[in-house]
Formats: structure tokens, C-alpha cells, sequence
């Protein structure tokens, strides 16, 4: 349909894949046979008027089919000011989930970024470039999930971004549940090019230094393109901002200084403090010692109900609230005219990158509880525990002691694409090979040293248990040297770096052949495309060893390995039954080989586009998709937490069951339980149902309407098994309600763990689960998705240029257990924070030599701190933040024929996110850093030189 290919920026995206699509594949024309000239110009011409479009195998006429397209074009990423891929991907309006990323200091994936499309889980989308699997980032999201990392693909060098939302699992297997994401790189140049940008924000931090450098030349039939991109990100502190430079004093309670040093009573009521100034602590002079700390804020602090303390209103600061960062990409692609029947081609796409971030004085600390538990002093003849931070005096600034990730990774494809002979089928057939390295350099606090040093200086001897007979170690602290600054030298000796390793790769072999002309329909040719593949791939997270042997003090580590090998096969049909009708079907068979066993699954689709007149088209689809386990759900080794359970046999033996069942003694209602997670290689993938159906219409040439619904069933997700079944089980087996025999039994009892029976009428306490990862979750989601594209020629005055998007999420439910309530995810605010709406609108002005863009970027309502805490919208406090709208300006002016010089100001006037009045006062970062970013106002200065024609 002519009809909705309205757009210039469309024609001329449509003409130039048309046009390098049949220099790919022109079929030869032998000197001897005209007939046969003949039937190749024939062939040309049914190429060129078919593009390869992201969702299909099949090259196909129309811009616009049954499956909706969102791009995202280079001009589009420079105008709207976005500075790399993730931050484009995240300011989309389909981006409403809630994701980590570079504005949270102590997450498991530091530096990485990813995209939560519509709020499903980041690891449902499947990222290609250039129509090619992307690997998996070595660290897990959330200590858990595996993901990709959007953070290494250079911005400049990509040519646009295509986004298919819903489940395209029967072109591209797993992990297409969400949606697919492909980066299209850039494959020519018409002459040398230099790019130059330095940014920076009006508040301080975040100064960003970019080089760009690129050419292309041609040496015969060998062509090349290749550039190189650098770029250095300075990080920005909490103290940069106002809102993060101190705690939280617009808040539920007054603003509540850090407890730096804290002698706490183990005895009194919870959370007594015990004066610094208290005569029995021989420490006459309480916090005066330590007021050079902080920048002199450190000092005499109270809080009600608890007592006084020495602390700081502004140690929330010394975090980072953007990371540093450091990065150096270098792409090639390469063709060889090997005949002119065979394309041979290369690509190799290299990313290096430094990331640096600080967790700042929270996370930096000491205290008793952690190796010693409670101890007794016999001068405050009291149960105590110390707690003691480090300033940035002591430490030698926080900027002395970042935190370093360093990732090595590469994509390498080899291939030869062409037709077979003079025939209408054409072949490609490529290896890639992923790999990514990371090394995670962390501070630490070596235990032993750590504990040696203050047993040394403060606790003094063990004097022998408490005489109370309760067993705890008794000790008679110097207070006055814990209240006293150390020096930078004795904080080094006990403090250094553990670097964990980790690591993933990916071989796939491809290879398709695609017949656009299988045989003749009333409304065209039908095309078909058949596609067969292998390969394997691998993990490996292999933290430093201290982390695991209790070296390292406060801190832990997941581990793991595994690797699997596959294959897959699919095909899809396209057939144009009618002039105003098109059907499209689709299927794929995807099999694992894990430890020693098979994990399959098979997709398909199915799809209708119905042109009942040029300017609309009414479209849709149903098929399904499929998630395969990851590695890491696979193979991640052992790790611990604590949790409570109800320990429901011992509360059946005490006389509680059923009903009656909330009146248990506290003791069984919750035991606290160490739960031990880990991996399962015998999952099964994830599945879903998934469809949508909409329109595009084009009533005016240059205009285009698009609104598009989209339905996700979602079954089999992967999720801790339930400590609470597994417990019920026990206590069912136990009774005899299940047979003890059986093998669930068994395997149950096996996981529940029980301290030593002392009482005969009850057994032994709950001391161990093992909760493995199970598919046995559920989700629905339903989505609405509407787009206005207007290019409105004005004359003499230029062209204007608007886009509209917006997303609205109508449905999200989740079950996480079967018997369990359902979640409506829009209305339980503990279980998710993400937007229910995100709107998107951009107007361009162009004229002559000039360029101007204005980028609205509308983030919509998300529930308040004190709504997530309590899980409703009807407690005094609850509620939800207003819209946080934010602003993008840009101007762009061709000073000569090879220069361009632009300006760009993002978050044009400086909104910060909204304050959020329920947030307490001991809060340091007082709005969600999952959904905000207090970055400010930045500004860009660009200059991009080209050297004349190509050579």
C-alpha cells in the first residue's frame, strides 16, 4: 500500500534498502541469452521493490505489515538529545518498567543498563544487531536474572533501531516474549567523518567527553567501513544535588542524621542508645572528637524515642548518584563481490569499558552484631552492640575507593549471502561468535583485619563469658578511642580490593534461504523463507573467594557455570491471497541440550493484514512465544538468605491448624529459616500466548495514525520454589495426610531441614529450606500503543516534522504460586512500581541550513514510598506522584557542506523528580531510582566534519 509509505524520511529509508538489498543479490546477466537477461531484469524488479523489515524473514513490499514496527532513526537519537542506545530505548513510551541502572549505586549489575518494555521482565526481550542474537551480560540482574547490557553499543554508529513489540518467538526463538529490539549499525558512509561532543550538567558532575571517527573506502570488489568511538563520563555525586547532598527534610519526619557512631543497647528497648556523653563510657567529651568528619557536620545527634549518637546530616552525599564511566568501540563491516552470484561479509563490533561508582558511608562500616553478636560490658553492666561508618577523612575521600567494573566484549559474524543461479532463491549463511568478559574490582573490608584492628584499639580482651550465664563474651570497651577518627593509613590496613570474574559467549551458525516469488496468488507473489541453525553457548560467574569463605566482611556473592549447546528450525510463509488481503504464517522448533537431557519447545504465528482501500491498513496476529532457562536459572550455585516460615506440624502438635492457625506461638507462626537458593537444570522454558490487532491509517499525504492492542498470557516463569508449600508439604507428609513414601514426600522432607529434636511432643526447629528455581509462575498484561507521524511542508518557512507516542497499560496480573490471590500489578503498589502510562512527543523545524527539535518526554503517575510499603492507596500518606515531564531542545546548523554544528539541552528546565512527601527523614535518596534520576539540566555541544567525497 503506497498509501502509508508517506513520509520522506521513510521513502528514503525503504529506497536505499531496496537499492543495497538488489546490489546485493543482482542475478548475472550472460551476453549469449537475451531471454535469460530478460528474466533476471524481471527478478531485479520484484527485488527492488521488496525491503527486509525487522519481524520477517521475508523481504517484503510494505513498510507497514502485520506486525507493528517502532524506529527509531539516528537523526532521531541526535535530535532528541539521547547520548547512547539504552537512554533512547529507556525514553520511549513503551519503556514503562521499572529497571536498574546507572543511577543506583549498589545493584548486582553496576554499570549495565537494560529496557523493561511494558513492564515484563527485562530478560523477555530479544536483542539483535543487525538481525543477530546479542549475548547475555556476564552479571545477573537483581543477583538472579540474565539480561543484555545496552550500554556497549556506540550511539554513533548506528543507523536506526527497530522495535517489534509482542512475542516473536517463531522468527527468533527464545527470549522473544516482550518483544525484539534489533540495532541496525551503519554499513556505508559518502565521506570520512569526525564527531566531537562535550557535555555537562548545570549542578555539577557528569561532564561527558565523545570522539567519533569513521571512513569507509573500496579496494576493488573488497568493501570497508569501519570507526571507532571513545568516550570518558564523569560521575555525579550525591552532594552535586540538593536533593540527594543531605537526608530527607520535607519528609514523615525531620531530617535524621546517619548513626556514624552508635553504642546501642541489646537489652532496653529496641533501638536504645546510650549516650555518648555518658559518664560510664570514660569518654567525657561524647561526639567533640569526631566534628572534623564529614566536613565538620559530623556531631551530637538524636532520635526520638532511641537517644543520642554521634552522626551526619550529610553523609548521604558521598554516594554516587550517576556512574563514572570510560569506554572505547570500534566497529568494521566489510563486503567482497566474490561473483556476482556471492556476497561475502564481515562484521566486528568491539566494546571496552571502565565503570566507577561509589555506595558511599552506608555502605561502608563496622559493627559488632555482624562476627560477635551482642557482648556484655561490665561498666555499663549492659548487653551491647557497637556500629561505626567511615567519613570521607578517614578513607581518603570516597573518590580514593570507588568501586570498578571492566567489561571486554566483541560480536564477530562471518558470512556469504547471493542466489542461487538464476532462480528466485536466494541463501544467507553466517557464524557469529559473542563474547564477554567482566572483571568486577570491589572495595572491601578484609574480616579479619577488620575485627583485629577494633578489638585491638576499642574492645580490648575477651574477659570471659557474661556473668548472667547467657553466653556471650564480655568485653570492656575504650570508648574513648571509638569515638575518635582514624587515620587514612590504619584504614588501608584493613580495607582493600576483591576482583570477581565472570564470564559469557555465544557461537550460532545460520543459515536461510528466502524465495520472494514461491508461486502466484490473486493479490501477488507468495514468498517463503526457511531457516536452520546451531550453536552453544556458555556462563561462568566465578566470584573472588573471600567473598564466599566469610574473608570479605558484610559482603556475599552468588556462583555458577554451565554451558548447553541447540539448534533450531524454522519457516515462514507469506501469502497475498487477495489484493487487499495478506496472511503470514510463521513456525519454529527451538531444542536444548542441558546436562545430559533435551529442553524443547515449538512457537508459531499467524497474522492477517487487510488493506481495504490504499490509505488503511487493519492488522493482526496470534501466536506464541517461549523464554528457554537461562544458564544462570540453570546452573547459579548455591546461595543463602533469611526468611521466615510457618512451621505448620509444630503448630498442628501445639494444637493450631486451619483456621485457628493465626493464633500458633510466634515462635512456629514465623520461624526464621536460612533458605538456600540455587539454580535447576531441570527446568522447563517459560511459554506464552500472545496477539495484537490494530490499524494504520494515512488520511493525508505525510500523515499517518497507528493504534495498536497487545495481549501477553505469560505461564511456567521461573521463581524461587515456596518455602510456605514446602513447609506445608512437610507437615502433610509428616501427618500422614500424603503418603511419606512417596517420592514428593521425600524430596520434600529433604528440603526442610530440622535442628534436633529436644521436646518430645515437637520436633526440632526449622533451621534449613532449600528453595530451587521452578517454573511456576503466571502473567497477563494487556497493552495499548498509539503513534502520530505528521510532516507538514510549509513552504518558505521549511518543514515541521511531529511525532507522537503513548503507551497505556490496561492490564498486569501475576500469580505467583498456583492457589496464591492474583496480583493486579496496578493497583498493589508493593509488588510494582511501574508507569501505567508513558507519552512521548517531539516537533522538528527545519529550513534551509537549520534544524531545531523540542522532545516532550511524559512520565506518567507511579505510587508514592509509603504506598509500597504498606501495599494500598488507602492508608493516611498513600497515594501516587504526580507526572514527571521532562524536556529536550536542540538546534542544528550546517555551518558549511561538510559542517554541522549543534546544540542540545536536556531536561531543558532542570525538573527534578517529584517530591515525595512520605519518604522519612532518614531517607538519603528520597524518590525511586528505578523510575527517576536527579541528573538535571545538561547541556551538548557537537561538531561533526565530513572530509569531502568518499574515497
Amino acid at each position: 500500500m503506497k498509501g502509508l509509505t508517506t513520509s520522506k524520511l521513510a521513502a528514503a529509508v525503504l529506497a536505499a534498502m531496496a537499492l543495497s538489498y538488489s546490489h546485493a543479490y543482482a542475478a548475472p546477466v550472460p551476453q549469449d541469452a537475451s531471454s535469460t537477461a530478460q528474466d533476471a531484469d524481471a527478478a531485479k524488479a520484484r527485488r527492488l521493490d521488496s525491503v527486509t523489515v525487522t519481524g520477517s524473514l521475508i523481504p517484503q513490499s510494505q513498510v507497514e505489515t502485520a506486525t507493528p514496527v517502532i524506529t527509531i532513526t539516528a537523526e532521531q537519537i541526535r535530535a532528541q538529545g539521547f547520548s547512547t542506545v539504552a537512554q533512547a530505548l529507556q525514553s520511549a513510551s513503551f519503556s514503562t518498567g521499572s529497571v536498574q541502572g546507572a543511577s543506583t549505586s549498589a545493584s548486582f549489575t553496576q554499570g549495565a543498563q537494560t529496557l523493561s518494555l511494558f513492564g515484563l521482565n527485562p530478560g523477555y526481550v530479544k536483542y539483535l544487531i543487525d538481525g543477530r542474537p546479542m549475548g547475555d551480560f556476564p552479571a545477573l540482574y537483581n543477583g538472579s536474572d540474565a539480561f543484555v547490557n545496552l550500554s556497549s553499543i556506540p550511539s554513533e554508529m548506528v543507523e536506526r533501531i527497530d522495535i517489534l513489540p509482542g512475542g516473536q518467538s517463531s522468527i527468533y526463538g527464545s527470549d522473544a516474549i516482550a518483544g525484539v529490539v534489533n540495532i541496525i549499525l551503519k554499513k556505508k558512509l559518502d565521506a570520512p567523518v569526525v564527531d566531537v561532543r562535550y557535555g555537562w550538567t548545570t549542578d555539577g558532575g557528569g561532564s561527558d567527553r565523545r570522539l567519533y571517527l569513521a571512513d569507509s573506502f573500496n579496494v576493488g570488489k573488497l568493501n570497508i567501513i569501519a570507526g571507532v568511538q571513545y568516550q570518558n563520563v564523569s560521575p555525579i555525586w550525591g552532594f552535586d544535588r540538593d536533593v540527594t547532598s543531605q537526608f530527607f527534610n520535607q519528609g514523615t519526619s525531620p531530617a535524621t542524621a546517619s548513626r556514624d557512631f552508635l553504642v546501642n543497647s541489646a537489652t532496653a528497648v529496641r533501638n536504645s542508645y546510650v549516650d555518648p556523653r555518658n559518664p560510664l563510657l570514660s569518654n567525657p567529651d561524647g561526639c567533640a572528637n569526631t566534628t572534623s568528619l564529614f566536613r565538620g557536620t559530623e556531631g551530637l545527634q538524636y532520635r526520638k524515642n532511641s537517644g543520642y549518637y554521634c552522626g551526619s546530616l550529610s553523609s548521604p552525599g558521598y554516594k554516587t548518584v550517576s556512574n563514572g564511566s570510560e569506554s572505547a568501540n570500534l566497529y568494521t563491516h566489510a563486503t567482497f563481490d566474490a561473483t556476482d552470484n556471492l556476497q561475502l561479509y564481515g562484521d566486528l563490533l568491539y566494546n571496552y569499558q571502565e565503570t566507577k561508582f561509589s555506595s558511599g558511608s552506608s555502605y561502608m562500616w563496622w559493627g559488632t552484631s555482624a562476627d560477635y553478636g551482642a557482648f556484655y560490658d561490665p561498666n555499663l553492666d549492659d548487653f551491647v552492640n557497637l556500629q561505626r561508618a567511615f567519613a570521607p577523612e578517614e578513607v581518603g575521600g570516597y573518590n580514593s575507593i570507588m568501586n570498578k567494573n571492566t567489561e571486554n566484549s566483541y560480536m564477530l559474524t562471518l558470512g556469504g549471502k547471493g542466489t542461487f543461479g538464476h532462480s528466485n532463491w536466494d541463501y544467507d549463511v553466517y557464524f557469529t561468535h559473542s563474547d564477554d568478559h567482566l572483571t568486577e574490582r570491589s572495595f572491601v573490608r578484609w574480616a579479619n583485619a577488620i575485627d583485629g584492628y577494633f578489638q585491638n584499639k576499642v574492645l580490648g580482651p575477651d574477659l570471659g563469658p557474661d556473668p548472667y550465664g547467657f553466653g556471650y563474651e564480655t568485653y570492656a570497651p575504650n570508648y574513648a578511642a571509638f569515638y575518635q577518627p582514624i587515620s587514612v593509613a590504619d584504614f588501608r590496613s584493613f580495607t582493600g580490593y576483591a576482583n570477581s570474574y565472570s564470564k559469557t559467549w555465544d557461537n550460532v551458525l545460520h543459515g536461510q534461504v528466502t524465495n520472494t516469488s514461491l508461486f502466484h496468488l490473486p493479490g501477488g507473489e507468495a514468498g517463503l523463507a526457511v531457516v536452520v541453525e546451531g550453536g552453544n553457548q556458555g556462563w561462568d560467574y566465578t566470584p573472588a573467594p573471600g567473598l564466599l569463605n566469610g574473608d570479605v566482611w558484610g559482603q556475599t556473592a552468588v556462583s555458577g557455570s554451565g554451558h548447553r549447546s541447540r539448534y533450531a528450525t524454522s519457516a515462514e510463509l507469506n501469502m497475498p491471497l487477495l489484493q487487499q488481503l495478506t496472511a503470514n504464517l510463521s513456525g519454529r522448533y527451538d531444542n536444548y541440550r542441558v546436562d545430559g537431557r533435551n529442553v524443547d519447545h515449538g512457537t508459531y504465528n499467524f497474522s492477517l493484514e487487510y488493506r481495504p482501500f490504499e490509505t488503511l491498513l487493519v492488522r493482526g496476529k496470534y501466536g506464541t512465544a517461549f523464554k528457554a532457562p537461562t544458564l544462570a536459572d540453570e546452573f547459579q550455585g548455591q546461595s543463602g538468605y533469611y526468611s521466615s516460615v510457618t512451621d505448620y506440624y509444630n503448630c498442628a502438635q501445639a494444637g493450631y491448624s486451619g483456621a485457628n492457625i493465626g493464633n500458633c506461638p510466634n515462635k512456629y507462626y514465623n520461624a526464621q529459616f536460612f533458605g538456600i537458593q540455587s539454580g535447576n537444570t531441570d527446568l522447563k522454558p517459560i511459554t506464552a500466548k500472545v496477539w495484537n490487532a490494530g490499524l494504520v491509517w494515512a488520511p493525508l499525504r505525510g500523515m499517518s495514525l497507528k493504534a495498536d492492542y497487545y495481549g501477553y498470557n505469560i505461564s511456567n516463569q521461573v521463581n524461587l520454589q515456596s518455602a510456605d508449600t514446602l513447609s506445608q508439604e512437610d507437615y502433610l507428609c509428616r501427618t500422614g495426610t500424603l503418603d511419606i513414601n512417596s517420592q514428593s514426600c521425600q524430596q520434600a522432607l529433604s528440603q526442610v531441614i530440622r535442628l534436633p529434636q529436644t521436646n518430645g511432643q515437637f520436633l526440632g526447629d526449622i533451621d534449613t529450606i532449600s528453595t530451587p528455581k521452578i517454573n511456576v509462575s503466571k502473567e497477563k498484561l494487556n497493552v495499548f500503543v498509539g503513534a502520530f507521524d505528521y510532516l507538514w511542508a510549509i513552504g518558505a518557512y521549511g518543514n515541521l516534522n511531529f511525532d507522537l507516542s503513548y503507551t497505556n497499560i490496561l492490564k498486569h496480573e501475576q500469580q505467583m504460586y498456583p492457589g496464591d490471590p492474583v496480583i493486579d500489578l496496578l493497583r498493589n503498589p508493593y509488588y510494582s512500581t511501574d508507569f501505567k502510562t508513558r507519552a512521548n512527543a517531539s516537533v522538528t523545524w527545519s529550513i534551509s541550513k537549520w534544524s531545531a527539535t523540542l522532545f516532550a518526554n511524559r512520565f506518567g503517575k507511579s505510587p508514592n514510598y509509603l504506598s509500597t510499603v504498606v501495599n494500598n492507596y488507602t492508608d493516611p500518606g498513600t497515594g501516587t506522584l504526580a507526572p514527571w515531564i521532562r524536556y529536550n531542545a536542540s538546534v542544528s546548523y550546517a555551518a558549511m557542506d561538510n559542517l554541522q554544528l549543534s546544540l542540545a539541552i536536556n531536561n531543558l528546565f532542570n525538573s527534578m523528580p517529584p517530591v515525595d512527601h512520605s519518604y522519612p527523614g532518614t531517607s538519603g535518596s528520597p524518590y525511586n531510582d528505578q523510575n527517576y534520576n536527579v541528573y538535571g539540566r545538561t547541556f551538548y555541544l557537537q561538531a561533526t566534519y565530513k572530509f569531502g567525497k568518499n574515497h
